[in-house]
């Protein structure tokens, strides 16, 4: 179902898959290619029951994701993998816009199965595409969080829009202004509610295993009827998402995930909790 991807590694585990961004010669910057397999893998998902949960990373220690590929869609490099219909401006007035984050995120390509994003190392730029779309964040203590758009002359507008309803307003502001000049640590993120634990880099895989695992366990129809209203609540008013809680209940719970919770409580099986 999944073809040998270029850019990205894909494996299963347990009814989790772990999706990596993989071109750590150019720190996992996002060429056309990654783009369209990204948006090819989230479609796919959408229809693959046997993934419950899906972990999003990128490889090595170095960097999570630097954004766009510059040396490819600003003007640069270009080979036979390059998608010119994505590289391109558009049309000829600035109405018709290719942005080159298009459905690189899960819920732009309508993926409403969870994802956890495990950060190791630099997230900037267009990385917030992906990350505005996780669930949860999960950071190594060395990863960081900047947008370098205004020092290099472009406005931070389409990355802190994704971000802004996962930081507070100054802190958004604040690292879109200082660009280069300084970095959000794994640290300070959690402290303003960006990432939900920071673990050392050699903790990262199995915290996100962890917590990976305990939501693929858990009724999955109540699972995915919980991420898509809980995403409603960020985007609607809260009138507007109260008025469709029932329309969620109703279709994120039959009879056989109640079935499923309660031979669980019946059974009395006492799950082994972690305090965080």
């Amino acid at each position: 179902m999944f073809p040998d991807y270029e850019t990205l590694g894909y494996e299963e585990r347990d009814g989790v898959a772990w999706v990596t961004l993989n071109r750590p010669d150019r720190l996992n910057a996002f060429n056309s290619l990654m783009q369209r397999e990204l948006h090819d893998c989230w479609r796919k998902l959408r229809r693959h029951d046997d993934v419950r949960c899906v972990v999003l990373t990128g490889a090595g220690e170095k960097a999570f994701c630097t954004g766009i590929d510059r040396m490819e869609q600003m003007g640069g490099n270009t080979d036979d993998t390059t998608d010119e219909d994505i590289v391109g401006a558009g049309g000829v007035t600035p109405f018709m816009f290719n942005d080159p984050g298009d459905n690189i995120g899960p819920k732009s390509s309508d993926l409403w199965k969870p994802v956890i994003a495990a950060v190791n190392g630099m997230a900037c730029g267009g990385a917030f595409y992906m990350l505005g779309e996780v669930e949860f964040i999960i950071a190594a203590e060395h990863a960081t969080f900047f947008d370098p758009h205004v020092t290099y002359g472009m406005t931070a507008a389409f990355e802190p829009i994704h971000m802004a309803d996962r930081m507070p307003f100054g802190e958004i502001m604040r690292l879109s202004l200082l660009g280069n000049y300084e970095r959000l640590s794994a640290q300070r993120a959690h402290e303003v509610g960006l990432v939900s634990e920071v673990v050392p880099k050699e903790q990262l895989e199995e915290a996100a295993t962890w917590a990976a695992n305990a939501i693929a366990g858990q009724p999955q129809l109540a699972i995915q009827g919980t991420v898509r209203a809980i995403w409603a609540a960020r985007e609607l008013s809260n009138r507007q998402a109260v008025a469709l809680g029932y329309a969620f209940v109703g279709l994120g719970t039959d009879q056989d995930s109640i079935a499923e919770g309660q031979k669980l409580f019946e059974s009395g099986t006492r799950i082994d909790w972690k305090l965080r």
